[in-house]
């Protein structure tokens, strides 16, 4: 059967208006958890969860034989890039990171221009940390759509692989299904990518009781009309809580301090033992890292048995190998039937 020319506008206009699926729903660029559905996040989990073996050890599969895989960090990262690398060679991809901090960047050359080239060295996959908010979706629209774009964090917008990561650590560790789920999110809402992101998954999945806890000056305008629970007091804002999510100051993109001191933040906003023990007895504490000793967690919390820190960063593996796998798989099927 020949496609029409209005078969092939509506599928352009489709792909477009929601880049990150095909027509069937599938996954072809992972560049936000917003606008994808209960459906679409637990595939991610399920795929994830495939990951592991019967004693809880992550496999390696061949779902990206043959393929291309470019690593772009424009900003410092170790969890979010090692375990993106370790990913891909699970997967069996050909892995190439690219020094951004020696690339022709420096020299003047245009993102675009830079991406172009990239691509020309056949490519499939770029995975992208910039400062900028919406890089990641400006790459999968206006540069490079034949490329799977999966973000690695951008700006303060959006982190999507670290907050499936989180869904995933709450599906496999918590004693109760999400729809049952209270979960506190401490720190600077604010300027917090991860905040934003894990709020939207929490919501999408959901968890009927979502807090965040954080002064007024790190609370963005509004919150309250997302559906969350807003707390000045970590105290109030604790208590009865399944999980615990703390978040890093991020003050290098912010260029100035948010609190008086890294002790008055501590004394106000800290995770403590007294303050953990307010919430259930088999509450979760998470964390993305890096984490600030000290400062928003005290160690002998994040050390504790109730943490699952460590846990996250092994369950990271496992939800970059999913999202690539899936992100390959609906490229291929977007390329195969435009």
């Amino acid at each position: 059967m020949t496609r029409t020319d209005d078969d092939i506008t509506n599928k352009l206009n489709s792909s477009l208006s929601q880049p990150q699926v095909n027509n069937d729903g599938g996954i072809r660029h992972f560049l936000g958890v917003e606008g994808l559905s209960r459906k679409q996040l637990h595939t991610i989990i399920d795929t994830a969860e495939g990951f592991f073996d019967a004693s809880g050890q992550l496999i390696n599969r061949p779902d990206l034989d043959g393929c291309t895989v470019m690593n772009l960090f424009f900003e410092n990262s170790t969890r979010t890039r090692t375990t993106f690398e370790v990913a891909e060679k699970r997967l069996g991809a050909n892995v190439l990171n690219i020094d951004i901090a020696r690339s022709s960047t420096k020299k003047g050359e245009s993102l675009r221009d830079t991406l172009w080239n990239l691509q020309a060295m056949t490519a499939d996959i770029f995975v992208v940390r910039h400062s900028a908010s919406g890089a990641a979706h400006f790459m999968a629209t206006e540069v490079t759509p034949d490329i799977a774009i999966i973000n690695g964090g951008d700006g303060w917008h959006a982190h999507p692989t670290q907050a499936m990561l989180d869904m995933l650590t709450i599906h496999r560790e918590a004693n109760k299904p999400f729809e049952e789920l209270s979960v506190a999110i401490i720190g600077d809402i604010k300027h917090s990518r991860v905040a934003r992101s894990d709020i939207s998954a929490l919501k999408t999945l959901g968890v009927p009781d979502i807090r965040v806890i954080a002064p007024r000056t790190l609370l963005p305008k509004g919150i309250e009309r997302y559906g969350v629970k807003v707390f000045e007091k970590i105290e109030d804002g604790v208590v009865g809580c399944d999980g615990v999510i703390g978040l890093r100051s991020p003050n290098e993109r912010l260029g100035y301090p948010r609190m008086a001191s890294s002790s008055e933040y501590f004394k106000t906003y800290g995770i403590t033992p007294e303050r953990v023990a307010l919430a259930k007895p088999d509450a979760l504490v998470m964390h993305p890292g890096p984490m600030n000793r000290g400062v928003e967690i005290a160690s002998s919390v994040a050390d504790g048995e109730q943490s699952v820190i460590l846990k996250q960063v092994n369950n990271g593996i496992a939800v970059r190998m999913a999202v690539l796998s899936l992100a390959m798989q609906g490229q291929r099927a977007f390329r195969e039937n435009r």
